[in-house]
């Protein structure tokens, strides 16, 4: 579990294809002090484990799921990946509870600067968007953000320039893939509600015509 505060910018300083999967050799800086194999760490927000360490190198292997559901895909020597250790028990809640489980990407679509605040809009699939809500939390690349709007095709953050600065934000533009995981409540509640209501592959249930119908609306 991690918080997308992100503790430090990192740089792939390899990648290669292993069966279905990858192996990415990740630069990370001061998070190796007390890095021990077997240890998780979100990699531009999706978790892996620490397989190999020498220094500051570290070895992660990617399985092919996450291959797939991530900007990893096109990871290669340079690419620069924001890095966050995993949550110690304890330890403040800065941001909100993230999972590292890459949900899907995105595309970053228009960056607007204010004077205090920017406001980023990002394209993003149509079942991610149905988990998010206005106000509520977001991670993009592992980073803790907070939604200002949405619709069926995307979503808006909110964000100071310190935060744009000190990830890999500073590095992106119009076009850039991004990493995307909503928040871990709004997929049980998403789940919750097709249950009771006959969602997708579940005909019958509760809806909005039965509720309306035995006057609770």
């Amino acid at each position: 579990m991690f918080t997308g505060i992100i503790q430090y910018v990192g740089a792939i300083r390899a990648a290669r294809t292993v069966g279905k999967g990858r192996r990415i050799t990740v630069e990370v800086g001061p998070l190796a002090d007390g890095l021990g194999l077997g240890d998780s760490v979100a990699v531009d927000g999706a978790c892996l484990t620490a397989c190999r360490i020498e220094g500051a190198a570290v070895d992660f292997d990617v399985a092919a799921e996450t291959v797939s559901r991530t900007t990893l895909a096109g990871a290669k020597s340079g690419t620069k990946v924001n890095l966050e250790r995993a949550l110690r028990l304890g330890a403040a809640l800065d941001g909100h509870l993230v999972q590292g489980h890459v949900d899907g990407t995105g595309e970053l679509r228009r960056i607007d600067r204010g004077a205090e605040q920017w406001t980023v809009e990002f394209s993003a699939p149509a079942d991610l968007t149905d988990e998010m809500v206005v106000k509520g939390s977001v991670a993009v690349c592992g980073v803790s953000l907070t939604i200002t709007a949405v619709d069926a095709g995307g979503f808006s953050v909110a964000l100071i320039p310190t935060t744009w600065t000190a990830t890999t934000f500073a590095d992106m533009s119009v076009g850039s893939k991004v990493n995307i995981e909503t928040d871990v409540i709004g997929k049980y509640v998403r789940r919750y509600l097709q249950q009771i209501t006959g969602g997708p592959g579940k005909p019958g249930g509760l809806t909005m015509d039965k509720l309306r119908d035995a006057g609770f609306i």
